[in-house]
């Protein structure tokens, strides 16, 4: 029997509407958007144009480097250090720019450390075998006692001559008084989104995630794909130390400590999955989004701030929870 256009308008309708009810992102959003509606009537502070601002502005560094480790999540591994190696490249380009030199070459050599670990990262562990959660467990440590030694663990506040340049960069708010690093977080998770729909680099990606063994047979160039993952990864962390250090203002051997649970949590909680092959960019942006909005909304409420460990906790024991619950139901 001929299908007409209107049956198979319908079906694809069905079909659309059925893929996005069965999305962790497309729930995560909504919690977003809930959470964001209920802190609007319960207080008087959170609709506010600072705190929003602050919102927006503190959500950028966990969402950056969640692009990163997304990428990292949908290939199967994972990437412990990223908290350390925002640290280390923070720390180069503070002093790199404390001993006068410009911002383009302290960006240079905070950009060139964070690729040089990824690409260690990679070779250890697509060529050499080693387990992720070895390596980057190994580089946690390294990296921020090599942020020590190279501040000698003192604090880094003189930027040279382009420190008000440094400043602007990540303090500013160019256009429309939207913070800076919102800015840049939109254009690279555009970026990312990118890559993983539209680009052969993408589906391998998801290939590798899916069945590494299947994908090796089929030609995808496995190992190549694995180490550029890494140092994606890792230039995520750079560049997210980078805007940091210009909103902060100064760095310290504790920046970044704990991020890379945060980091982490973020991607799980936007959908990707640890078990690899899935995961979006708009998942890590709005699963950093819900863990910064949980993290503000508890001041707000009056709620002990050291509750927040256990609220993120939760979220991501719900998101792996509903990922299960979808595999089961498919597999029917």
């Amino acid at each position: 029997m001929a299908i007409t256009l209107d049956q198979t308008i319908a079906h694809k309708q069905q079909s659309w509407l059925g893929e996005k009810l069965s999305s962790q992102t497309f729930w995560v959003l909504i919690a977003v958007i809930l959470a964001c509606i209920f802190l609007s009537f319960a207080t008087d502070s959170f609709a506010t144009s600072k705190n929003l601002y602050n919102i927006t502005r503190n959500v950028t560094f966990v969402a950056i480097i969640a692009l990163g480790m997304t990428l990292v999540i949908i290939t199967g591994g994972i990437d412990l250090s990223v908290g350390s190696v925002l640290c280390l490249c923070s720390m180069i380009l503070g002093v790199v720019m404390h001993a006068g030199y410009s911002l383009e070459v302290g960006i240079a050599a905070s950009v060139a450390t964070a690729l040089v670990i990824g690409a260690c990262h990679g070779v250890l562990i697509a060529y050499i075998g080693m387990p992720p959660f070895v390596v980057t467990l190994a580089t946690l440590s390294i990296a921020r006692s090599l942020a020590m030694v190279a501040s000698g663990n003192t604090v880094v506040f003189q930027f040279g001559p382009d420190h008000d340049k440094l400043l602007a960069l990540g303090g500013g708010a160019w256009f429309f008084g939207i913070a800076n690093p919102v800015f840049y977080m939109v254009v690279l998770a555009l970026i990312t989104g990118f890559i993983l729909r539209w680009t052969r680099f993408g589906r391998y990606i998801y290939a590798i995630g899916g069945n590494e063994h299947a994908a090796t047979l089929t030609g995808v160039p496995v190992r190549q794909i694995k180490v550029a993952v890494y140092m994606i990864s890792s230039l995520s962390a750079g560049i997210a130390g980078i805007i940091q250090t210009g909103w902060l203002g100064a760095i310290t051997t504790n920046i970044g400590a704990g991020l890379e649970l945060q980091v982490i949590a973020a991607a799980v909680i936007g959908g990707a999955a640890l078990a690899g092959g899935v995961g979006t960019a708009l998942g890590a942006i709005v699963g950093a989004a819900l863990i910064e909005i949980i993290r503000n909304s508890l001041g707000l409420l009056g709620i002990n701030a050291f509750w927040q460990g256990c609220f993120i906790g939760g979220a991501i024991l719900f998101a792996v929870l509903f990922d299960r619950i979808r595999k089961f139901r498919q597999s029917e």
